[in-house]
């Protein structure tokens, strides 16, 4: 087998995130693509039957909750209709995998789920407690955004990235996204004939970025390659890998284990525990600008000092997680604050020796300790 694929096989990947889209597992016409669908949880039993412990994270309620009650643009005319079509499709699409799954011995469950619920800690070690017990009952859950009260300051928006957050909190080694296209191209293969598909991304950059912004990459813009290339950085800095797959053919899985085709984002060891969690983290309360030195010692593995920060966005709480930016603007580093941004700002700068005559108490050992930050 291809090193690629066996990266994802039962021997190497004792648990996988797979995610189906709204424009595989829906027809135009508003339907479930019951036939395809067969096909793939037939590999998720096949998986299961080898071993494997799965989780899906599926779309479609919303286009099925749509359909149902009539409503115009897919159920995306407004919020209101939004959320009443995803009530409403949510309890016909649990029912469908409900009855597949069934019908092969397994056992479905169903977890919905805000950003919230993995942004705040507490509530991401009780979903991963579920999941844990779940996984190890032979259960298969069925995940999806809870769109019925998720507004748009509470939302994921798509669920390439809600997969990729739940593979961290599964503890899975994989995530595949079943896309209706085949994997990131050098360029958008709809209107570049000589775009080449990228097998294989060791490190994720500016220039996999700009593959896949609106115009130069799959042409999908944001929520589509955009998203899958946020949801890879979000998988890999926790150690995960994940594909981008061609969902549109029956057994996607099936067929990615015996050609390879697609798009494999490899992971490093990546962080565990808490560190993965503030590295995956979609929300962040400010920031922190620090100098060329500074960058030099977090690399290290030191704590941030406040003599490091040159400037302080944002308005955050000790305790809140905080993005570190190094002199060009690029993302170095996540943390949990150590000071409030206000103390924060009036330490920038500042050696440990002049800080409690500017706070008026005893500094902090750091603005952000070596034990609350994770690099990126």
């Amino acid at each position: 087998m291809d090193a690629r694929v066996a990266r994802f096989a039962p021997a190497a990947c004792p648990r996988l995130v797979i995610k189906i889209g709204s424009s595989l597992l829906v027809a135009a016409d508003g339907s479930v693509r019951r036939e395809w669908l067969e096909t793939v949880i037939d590999d998720v039993a096949a998986r299961r039957a080898a071993g494997q412990q799965v989780v899906i994270v599926s779309s479609g309620a919303i286009a099925l909750g749509a359909k149902r009650l009539g409503l115009p643009k897919g159920g995306r005319a407004s919020l209101e209709d939004a959320q009443a079509a995803a009530a409403t499709g949510q309890i016909a699409l649990s029912q469908i995998y409900a009855e597949m799954l069934s019908a092969r011995g397994i056992v479905a469950a169903q977890i919905l789920l805000t950003l919230g619920d993995l942004e705040d800690r507490r509530r991401f070690l009780n979903v991963a407690a579920t999941l844990d017990r779940l996984l190890s009952l032979g259960v298969v859950p069925v995940l999806n955004e809870n769109d019925s009260v998720a507004t748009q300051e509470i939302r994921f928006g798509d669920n390439d990235r809600l997969a990729a957050r739940a593979g961290q909190a599964a503890g899975a080694a994989g995530v595949i996204l079943l896309s209706d296209i085949d994997g990131l191209y050098t360029a958008n293969p709809a209107t570049d004939p000589s775009a080449k598909l990228i097998p294989t991304v060791e490190k994720l950059d500016a220039a996999i970025d700009a593959m896949a912004d609106g115009t130069s990459g799959s042409g999908l813009g944001s929520g589509g390659m955009t998203a899958k290339v946020q949801a890879a950085r979000i998988a890999n800095s926790a150690g995960v890998h994940l594909a981008i797959i061609d969902g549109r053919r029956p057994a996607p899985l099936q067929a990615f284990a015996a050609t390879g085709h697609g798009t494999v984002f490899v992971a490093g060891e990546g962080a565990r525990g808490k560190k993965a969690w503030l590295a995956g983290r979609l929300t962040l309360k400010g920031k922190l600008h620090i100098d060329a030195g500074a960058v030099r010692a977090l690399a290290t593995g030191k704590s941030l000092l406040a003599a490091g920060v040159t400037r302080v966005e944002g308005r955050f709480e000790r305790g809140d997680p905080v993005e570190i930016l190094g002199p060009s603007g690029t993302a170095v580093a996540r943390g949990l604050a150590g000071y409030d941004a206000a103390d924060a700002a009036a330490i920038a700068g500042a050696r440990n020796e002049a800080q409690a005559g500017i706070l008026g108490y005893a500094p902090r050992a750091a603005l952000v300790h070596r034990d609350h930050l994770v690099t990126l």
